[in-house]
């Protein structure tokens, strides 16, 4: 039961890492829209990232149940 309750705070962690980092890009992109092919390319590959450790984060909490 405790794992479940781990895997959730991980969603969550991974959920508000993915908004901080739109966030910072829509921003970036407002400011100076001549960097948007290079920032949403960045964008994409941390989303990628962030959603890989949320992904090993169910992985350990199936592996531990």
């Amino acid at each position: 039961m405790t794992t479940i309750f781990g895997y959730g705070i991980c969603v969550l962690g991974a959920a508000l890492g993915i908004s901080i980092a739109a966030y910072g890009a829509t921003t970036s992109m407002a400011r100076q829209p001549e960097v948007k092919g290079n920032l949403f390319t960045v964008f994409i590959l941390a989303s990628a990232f962030i959603e890989a450790l949320c992904l090993i984060g169910f992985v350990v909490a199936i592996m531990s149940m």
